[in-house]
């Protein structure tokens, strides 16, 4: 792990209402002038946001995060009675050891209340089939290197078909015109649904654009063609 010296917690804050009767904070660990694991892209907060939106379709849910990090939406989808496993890719130890860490300033008992695991995009190994029944898998940013696209989509695949009905819900930052999954989920018989953003967080008085800044960042709900 790096020197926590450098280690600044970002608390973020989630309302019901501009009263804000509802409300819940999550406190993130961020390593300054770390790798983009140990940092909260914009991308996640939109996928948290959009979970809390949505967080009474979240009780009892079983939740699989792709490449956490610093895990601000499945830490929320855990807050707000999903049963969470965080995962990494196994190849990044101090990215695991953040992840557990952000469990650890939320109160949140690691394989009593969340899980945390490595899991290596494109790679079958035996830990990807005791995640156990999945209802709904989340990605934040995970569309970062083109070289790894096939591979999440893949893993995705593997994962949706072993659970009927689940489906992938992901956020991710347009970083290049010439970058896109469209042929890959085609190819993988994956159908997409876009979710406009523009009004996320508007009944709390919430701007998301302010969170988004000048950047293009698009929601997507992927399941299986019937």
């Amino acid at each position: 792990m790096s020197d926590s010296s450098t280690e600044q917690v970002k608390k973020f804050v989630f309302t019901s209402g501009k009263n804000s009767e509802e409300i819940l904070e999550i406190f993130i660990p961020e390593l300054v002038q770390a790798s983009y694991s140990f940092y909260t892209w914009p991308s996640a907060t939109v996928l948290a946001w959009f979970l809390w939106e949505n967080r009474g379709e979240l009780q009892g849910k079983k939740l699989l995060e792709l490449g956490a990090g610093t895990a601000l939406p499945g830490i929320l989808a855990a807050k707000c009675g999903a049963i969470v496993t965080l995962s990494d890719s196994a190849t990044l130890p101090k990215s695991i050891a953040h992840t557990k860490r952000s469990c650890h300033l939320n109160n949140l008992a690691l394989n009593e209340q969340i899980k945390v695991i490595g899991l290596t995009w494109g790679l079958f190994l035996s830990n990807l089939d005791s995640i156990g029944p999945l209802d709904l898998i989340l990605g934040s940013d995970c569309f970062f290197e083109p070289a790894n696209f096939e591979d999440i989509i893949v893993t995705v695949a593997y994962l949706i078909e072993k659970n009927p009905g689940s489906k992938f819900i992901c956020t991710y930052q347009e970083r290049s015109s010439d970058w896109s999954i469209e042929h890959l989920l085609e190819k993988w018989n994956f159908t997409c649904k876009i979710h406009n953003i523009g009004t996320l967080g508007a009944q709390s008085g919430i701007d998301i654009h302010e969170f988004i800044g000048g950047h293009s960042i698009h929601l997507l709900e992927i399941t299986q063609k019937s």
